[in-house]
């Protein structure tokens, strides 16, 4: 069984490593509605229809495989999986090691002879990172409520393309757009597999471990300005340079987060004009805070906002995710199961949302030797992987293994 999972799990890898891939950097960019997403997503269906599993598209373009008629339970259905898009240059297992694992958990089931009681999906969420469009888990935020259908189709990628227009370039209808009560309510219970974006499991010296919260985390859009001018002939007293006020603002955003002992961020900075020979006319920087309470999160906010608001700078908050405690009993019932340590993280997750949204949810990790995230540089042994598979079958079995 081992070596037989290892195998097709080398497989389906496989299958996926050259989507979206850049040939300089090796990292992926897999965003929401581009060819390489729309590839993902191919393949996905391919999968599942292999499986005999019956996929079915909910209003926002999210991907579920049924294993079993989704309307059969009275307590909902099982569902696992996690998203196929990634960050600009991000790596292999951020997302896909959750579908991967979902798909062969299914397998394993199966060829273990095991009838589940309740019906079992495995799930692909469009759009969880929001490298395209801004907004972090547009796809389970839109169905259950969170994001209205609205914004979601009037956001706008840096060529101002908005995600209406993409998706309708990828074939789908916009205004299909909705949110999607019935589908949340086919979900019984969520069981997001994960690769760790940290070293806590390396420290533990354990394979694979179960998530009991996330930090309360949050976008924020800060626009900065300034004068366009001429880098040769304005003098140095004359200049107002927005890129002076935006590194200010990077050393403002490192200093609340020193403050407060959280995390905050600017990753992304769009300068105009953005001439090598011309003064920046305007900056807008996005910044990415995150912290273990929301005490520590808002002072963070307040602080830094006070300092852009010094600069002339203008902060809108673009989203922003409480902090999230996953199901208890949940919890407890799979680190027993699993014989698993509990951990929590900084990081966001469809997870977060579907709790949020009153959906018992909970995560489990798989251990990230290098502890590095977003980057070509994640990696996880296969051994753990299978580690990771052996876990979520052995969770489904006892989730599904009965109606509850």
């Amino acid at each position: 069984m081992i070596t037989t999972q290892a195998a097709v799990f080398e497989q389906l890898w496989s299958a996926i490593a050259d989507i979206g891939r850049d040939p300089v950097t090796d990292g992926y960019r897999r965003f929401a509605w581009t060819e390489a997403d729309l590839s993902m997503r191919d393949w996905f269906t391919s999968e599942c229809a292999s499986r005999g599993l019956d996929l079915m598209d909910d209003r926002m373009g999210n991907q579920w495989g049924w294993w079993g008629n989704p309307d059969s339970s009275v307590a909902g259905g099982v569902v696992t999986g996690s998203h196929l898009d990634s960050v600009p240059d991000g790596g292999a297992f951020d997302g896909p090691l959750g579908v991967v694992s979902g798909l062969l958990a299914i397998d394993r089931l199966r060829s273990d002879g095991f009838q589940p009681s309740r019906p079992i999906a495995v799930v692909n969420f469009v759009d969880e990172e929001g490298a395209r469009f801004g907004v972090s888990c547009a796809g389970s935020r839109v169905i259950t409520g969170a994001l209205s259908p609205e914004r979601a189709r009037a956001l706008q990628d840096a060529d101002g393309v908005t995600m209406a227009e993409a998706m309708r370039a990828a074939g789908r209808d916009p205004q299909h757009v909705a949110t999607d009560p019935e589908a949340v309510a086919r979900i019984g219970t969520f069981v997001e597999l994960h690769i760790e974006q940290g070293r806590g499991l390396v420290d533990l010296g354990r394979p694979v471990a179960v998530g009991d919260r996330l930090w309360p985390h949050g976008r924020w859009r800060i626009e900065i300005p300034g004068e366009p001018n001429h880098a040769g002939t304005t003098r140095l007293s004359d200049r107002r340079d927005a890129m002076i006020g935006c590194a200010q603002l990077v050393l403002a955003v490192r200093a609340a987060a020193e403050a407060h002992g959280s995390l905050a961020t600017i990753g992304k900075i769009n300068i105009i004009p953005g001439g090598v020979n011309a003064i920046a006319g305007s900056a807008t920087a996005w910044l990415d805070a995150r912290a273990a309470d929301e005490a520590a999160l808002s002072a963070t906010v307040a602080q830094i906002e006070e300092r852009a608001a010094s600069l002339g700078a203008v902060m809108a908050e673009e989203s922003r995710t409480p902090e999230t405690v996953f199901d208890d009993d949940l919890v407890a019932r799979l680190s027993r199961l699993l014989a698993a340590p509990v951990i929590d993280t900084g990081a966001g997750h469809d997870a977060g949302i579907l709790a949020n949204a009153g959906v018992p949810a909970a995560m489990i990790f798989v251990r990230n030797p290098t502890g590095v995230s977003h980057s070509p540089a994640e990696w996880a042994d296969p051994e753990d992987c299978l580690a990771g598979v052996a876990a979520l079958a052995r969770v489904l079995t006892d989730l599904a293994g009965a109606e509850a």
